[in-house]
């Protein structure tokens, strides 16, 4: 166990976050007990920004988000990096998602989510009831809520800046062919993928991921790169947990995630497994005296 982390950094989907993708307020509560601290605290997201408000207790706290898997990152809500795919590729991969059939969802910076309308039939024919039984309920809802109210429906992709593409297939076949797909195209054009369960992968730029984002949001803290905790539960949390000093998988982590990291939690996410965990922290003595807002 790393006896005093100078840096937290927590995934949110399948850590901090419930099945039904809520933050507890005991995970609220914990965070801001280890900030008063001393000890910095961040999420490293596969999210966009513009997701995470409505899924966090009022008054939620962090000192700084990285977002998109790495893409971007933020104090409060100023941006302090950003990288963005091409218009290019952006269109590229428009194309042959409509061919293969495959749900997706675009997120440009500063804006909804967009995927365009004649894309809309086979989209939604994704997410049809039933659910499968190997979709977890909370990539379900998530994609229900987008279908319902936060795609931003289009005749064409509007705007030069985008944070990632997300991808979904309701089988493993389907997205399995997808990657497929991606492996393919990137010998054509760089960039990077990610997947954070069996039935989503996405894309964001080449070389970018949690890890990288990181770095950089140390950089902009003048923080060292040791003693850093980071708490994780899926593929996309691999870069993050190599680069970490000490890396910690849920319990609902699957089983190869466990095999890797320095230490599991006790409880899952639905149990408030993350709360739990750093309350073995909050004993330790302030590093710092000016916490970021």
């Amino acid at each position: 166990m790393l006896l005093k982390p100078k840096a937290i950094f927590l995934d949110m989907d399948g850590t901090i976050l419930n099945r039904s993708n809520k933050v507890s307020i005991q995970t609220k509560e914990i965070i801001d007990e280890l900030r008063k601290q001393g000890i910095f605290v961040f999420i490293a997201t596969g999210r966009a920004f513009d997701e995470i408000e409505e899924l966090v207790p009022e008054g939620f706290q962090v000192d700084g988000f990285i977002t998109s898997n790495g893409m971007a990152g933020y104090v409060g809500k100023e941006s302090v990096f950003q990288h963005s795919l091409s218009l290019q590729l952006v269109e590229t991969i428009i194309e042959k998602a409509r061919a293969n059939k495959v749900y997706y969802e675009l997120f440009p910076y500063g804006t909804p989510r967009v995927t365009l309308k004649q894309d809309h039939s086979y989209v939604e024919n994704e997410i049809r009831e039933p659910k499968p039984d190997s979709v977890e309920i909370n990539e379900w809802l998530s994609r229900k809520q987008a279908i319902k109210e936060e795609i931003d429906w289009k005749d064409s992709v509007e705007g030069s800046e985008f944070s990632k593409f997300y991808f979904f297939a309701r089988t493993h076949e389907h997205i399995d062919k997808w990657k497929e797909e991606l492996e393919e195209l990137k010998k054509e054009i760089d960039f990077t993928t990610s997947t954070s369960s069996k039935h989503n992968v996405e894309v964001m730029v080449a070389n970018v991921n949690k890890a990288t984002g990181i770095q950089q949001m140390l950089k902009y803290f003048n923080l060292p790169e040791q003693d850093i905790l980071a708490i994780g539960d899926s593929n996309n949390d691999l870069p993050m947990f190599q680069f970490a000093s000490y890396a910690v998988a849920m319990k609902n982590a699957p089983d190869h995630i466990k095999e890797i990291v320095d230490d599991v939690t006790e409880f899952n996410c639905d149990e408030n497994g993350v709360s739990h965990y750093l309350s073995k922290f909050l004993l330790q003595k302030s590093t710092r005296s000016n916490p970021v807002l």
